[in-house]
């Protein structure tokens, strides 16, 4: 047992500073100054730093939240910080606007970004809850990724840590800023119904997310609201099983598919090679909807035809909006919504027509 875990075993108490410094074996004021992250603090060695936050974790030290707000100076910073494997730094990216909104709003407000880099390892360091402390340094931090680790994300919710997470999310006390999923998803449906279309498919990836759940919502609201059958409505894929679904949706009589647009866009990627692959044309042979517009080459239909019909999720202005919730957040505005959900908008695109009618047998 570590001398943390026998201070922790043998106190009732709440951890305090005092006891992080014992363990650690350096001042108060030094264990001050790196928990809170001061430019001090953050100035002292690495291995000093370490120690005290090694201490805090295993003695379960949990600050006052008041104290902290009393002692802190804004420094008019704001933290990034993904949980995205790979930074989108690329256009096409579809978190690329996301950041381009941020940084607008951020610069717009007066206010500088601290890019924490933890995203590079973020698979392996995903549930240790150093990793997503260091972002107290800055006055407040955005948070973005499919996947969320819930331990680290919960102790900033008790700690009373100004944050914002960009989409939507499930876990109590998390404030965050999305997009209206079900309702745009649901009319995406109507839309292929009002062209005439009865059989239809939705195909998703394996993954789990809010976002995936909210999209395949939708689709379902609006089958049902069409007295579409929705046995056998959903589908999903990783992309690799794409041509044997496509062809065994076809057999069925299938004339549309609507596809989940994700940050990997392998559903999309697989079906639309499936597609080129079978000679199809969209929309003659089939009407094909994305629930969140592709970009650049990957927004068209196979074969670089028409764009795809849809709706577009309104990256920009989620990240410009999560700063402008943010910084309402760390000046403890009164009555501020923290948890927003902002509109998808229609992309009427090409690749949504009515359905092709069936040949006729001689």
């Amino acid at each position: 047992m570590t001398d943390a875990s026998r201070e922790r075993a043998a106190g009732r108490r709440r951890p305090r500073q005092s006891d992080i410094a014992r363990v650690a074996g350096v001042s108060q004021a030094a264990v001050s100054l790196i928990l809170r992250g001061t430019p001090s603090g953050m100035a002292l060695a690495r291995e000093t730093r370490q120690r005290v936050l090694d201490a805090a974790e295993e003695l379960g030290y949990v600050p006052d939240p008041v104290a902290t707000r009393l002692a802190s100076a804004r420094n008019a910073m704001l933290g990034l910080y993904t949980f995205s494997t790979t930074f989108p730094t690329d256009v096409a990216h579809s978190y690329y606007p996301v950041l381009a909104g941020v940084e607008e709003e951020a610069a717009a407000q007066g206010q500088d970004l601290i890019l924490f880099t933890g995203s590079a390892r973020a698979a392996a360091r995903a549930q240790d809850p150093a990793a997503v402390r260091r972002v107290r340094v800055a006055d407040g931090c955005l948070f973005f990724g499919r996947h969320v680790p819930e331990e680290p994300i919960r102790r900033l919710v008790e700690d009373g840590f100004p944050f914002v997470y960009i989409g939507r999310r499930d876990e109590p006390g998390v404030p965050y800023v999305g997009a209206d999923y079900v309702p745009a998803s649901a009319q995406v449906v109507a839309r292929l119904v009002a062209a005439g279309h009865r059989k239809i498919r939705y195909l998703r990836e394996h993954d789990q997310a809010p976002a995936s759940a909210d999209r395949e919502e939708g689709v379902l609201k609006g089958a049902r609201e069409a007295g579409l059958d929705t046995r056998g409505l959903v589908a999903t894929t990783d992309g690799a099983d794409a041509d044997a679904l496509l062809g065994g949706w076809l057999a069925e009589g299938v004339t549309a598919v609507v596809v989940e647009q994700t940050d990997t866009g392998a559903a999309l990627a697989g079906l639309g090679a499936a597609v080129g692959r079978a000679g199809l044309d969209c929309p003659g042979d089939l009407s094909l909807a994305v629930l969140g517009a592709a970009t650049g080459t990957r927004g068209r239909a196979p074969g670089g035809g028409a764009a795809f019909s849809g709706f577009d999720v309104p990256m920009r202005e989620m990240g410009r909006d999560a700063v402008r919730l943010l910084l309402e957040l760390i000046a403890g505005s009164p009555g501020a919504a923290t948890r927003r959900l902002l509109p998808c908008e229609p992309v009427e695109g090409g690749t949504i027509a009515a359905p092709r009618p069936p040949k006729k047998h001689t």
